[in-house]
């Protein structure tokens, strides 16, 4: 089994299905992934539902096992076999107990949600196993580690609520950010304005690096200092993960240093995009995931720090918790679509402000080849 890009015939976008030994798609999962096309999810998400499904249905047919008749144990065994080595999972290998689990809890647990969806999706067919993978309990504690509790908490929190039936235990990891000097040398790594420019957009706003590649200059407004992040197709394939537009406050300096990449480097480029490609081809072209990545991989090698894009996400939101900023405030910045998601990713965060540590603040270097540095903020 594999699972392959397709484009959609009424839309034109593209999404994802998995094409079975025959080479045809397999035909539950194709009209599951159509349907969440349909409803307009990320094709990442997509993507992402087509490996996890790719993996039980690779497993269902390694047992002999229908898909229809799928039992609650099966389930368990499919974790238990996600947690062997490829070369184990046909049990011509033995595998010694020291040997560590190939997939880890989070991987598995996002795996199983995605088998719940497909599941609940197919149950108005007759197919039993959503029912079992998903139970109701009465609301109550659930020994939280955050008391917070978003507005109008008392009008639902007697409401019951879904939990899956199998989970592994696993513990969310901190948020790993950068420090002052990790985010000012990358940036003094950059050998071209663009570059510079991407990154603090990412320190300064808080964005995504999908929502930072579909930028176009209507969505940068000087005057006003801000960023509005736009949910839109666009030719890179980038995309906004949320659904709706939101506008981020940004400084005066980083509108400068876009200001200075558009005089020194962009010039009378016609496109609507703000990050294109100017020394490459295809040129005046938007910027693709894997230009960036292969950008990050040169700039890890140039300064010895391991760094994902990401990380610039948590470090903005790390850094305005720790300048007291509201917990609802950094939702909104980060475009969640769930206070709950903030809470639990950066709660310690704000819990670190609250004994009174110090805020990290990165000073940001301008232009280099100006023959002048520019000191930017960024909170």
């Amino acid at each position: 089994m594999r699972v392959q890009r397709v484009v959609m015939r009424d839309s034109g976008e593209g999404s994802w299905t998995l094409l079975g030994e025959d080479h045809g798609p397999v035909e539950p999962v194709e009209r599951f992934l159509s349907y969440l096309a349909s409803i307009e999810k990320s094709p990442n998400t997509v993507k992402a539902y087509a490996h996890d499904l790719k993996d039980w249905f690779t497993y269902l047919a390694g047992h002999g096992l229908d898909w229809r008749r799928a039992t609650l144990e099966d389930v368990a065994g499919f974790v238990a076999w996600l947690r062997l080595p490829p070369e184990a999972r046909a049990g011509k290998v033995a595998v010694l107990p020291s040997v560590e689990h190939y997939c880890s809890a989070s991987s598995v647990n996002r795996k199983l949600a995605a088998l719940t969806s497909f599941c609940e999706f197919h149950a108005r067919h007759g197919v039993a196993l959503a029912g079992l993978l998903v139970t109701l309990q009465p609301a109550g504690r659930r020994g939280s580690a955050t008391s917070y509790k978003p507005f109008l908490h008392h009008i639902s929190k007697n409401t019951p609520q879904r939990h899956r039936t199998i989970k592994l235990t696993t513990s969310r990891p901190r948020p790993r950010v950068l420090s002052a000097e990790q985010a000012q040398t990358i940036l003094d790594a950059c050998e071209h304005l663009r570059d510079r420019l991407l990154f603090a957009v990412l320190l300064d706003c808080g964005v995504r690096i999908g929502e930072a590649l579909g930028l176009r200059h209507e969505d940068l407004e000087i005057a006003q200092r801000s960023v509005t992040v736009r949910p839109r197709s666009n030719d890179n394939r980038a995309r906004a993960k949320a659904g709706v537009s939101r506008t981020i406050p940004c400084s005066a300096e980083l509108m400068r240093l876009y200001a200075d990449y558009l005089t020194r480097e962009y010039g009378s480029l016609d496109s609507d995009y703000v990050f294109v490609n100017l020394w490459a081809a295809p040129h005046g072209r938007p910027l693709t995931y894997a230009t960036v990545y292969d950008l990050v991989l040169r700039l890890r090698r140039r300064t010895g720090i391991d760094f994902e894009p990401h990380q610039y996400r948590h470090t903005y939101a790390t850094w305005l918790l720790r300048k007291g900023a509201g917990m609802e405030s950094v939702k909104e910045l980060l475009g969640h679509c769930s206070i709950t998601t903030t809470v639990d990713t950066y709660g310690k965060a704000r819990k670190l402000h609250q004994r009174g540590e110090k805020p990290q603040v990165a000073w940001l270097a301008g232009s280099r080849s100006g023959g002048r540095r520019r000191r930017l903020e960024v909170v």
